[in-house]
């Protein structure tokens, strides 16, 4: 004989479902007598992202007065927008050479990361500003221009590979060359 003999009491479960059958049946007659007082899901979420979107649209900058590239509206004009005007191009050149300037002190505390994606951001954007900024340029100029955006190329993708090992000395080479090549451009703009 086994020392456990505890002996279970059947489950009841006409008194259960009985029970559960009352309160299901109290909510449906609610629900019959009042009229539907909620909205539906779907049509609050229409309405709330309808009043959003236009309250966006009355609050944004006047197109004079927004800048035209930048990291925020990187999807935006890369995929949407991909055709500057000259001048917005040539204004970007000059944007990313102030900002390759100011990424010394990134450099300096070894912040490898940011630094190599701040260097992909900006290859995107130069890759197809300096096509752009070509018409700009005089005639005679063309193809010292050229030599520059293909050093400018080259010196930025050796610093792309230095920064990645990461490599201290080499990475802080290229990344001169890289300025001195990108300086080299904007005196042709």
């Amino acid at each position: 004989m086994s020392t456990i003999t505890n002996t279970t009491s059947p489950f009841h479960h006409r008194s259960a479902a009985a029970h559960h059958r009352l309160r299901i049946q109290s909510t449906l007659q609610n629900q019959e007598n009042t009229p539907p007082t909620t909205t539906p899901r779907r049509k609050m979420l229409t309405t709330v992202l309808l009043t959003t979107s236009l309250a966006l649209a009355l609050q944004a900058t006047p197109q004079a007065l927004a800048q035209n590239w930048g990291t925020r509206s990187f999807i935006r004009e890369r995929f949407f927008e991909p055709g500057l005007s000259p001048e917005d191009s040539v204004a970007r050149i000059r944007q990313s050479a102030e900002g390759l300037h100011a990424l010394r002190g990134m450099l300096e505390s070894m912040s490898w990361r940011y630094v190599i994606f701040y260097i992909r951001l900006k290859q995107a954007y130069l890759s197809q500003d300096m096509k752009t900024a070509l018409t700009m340029v005089p005639e005679n100029q063309r193809d010292s221009y050229v030599q520059a955006a293909n050093a400018l190329v080259d010196n930025m993708a050796e610093f792309d590979h230095y920064v990645r090992s990461p490599k201290v000395y080499e990475s802080y080479l290229y990344y001169e060359k890289t300025l001195k090549s990108i300086d080299d451009l904007v005196a042709f703009l």
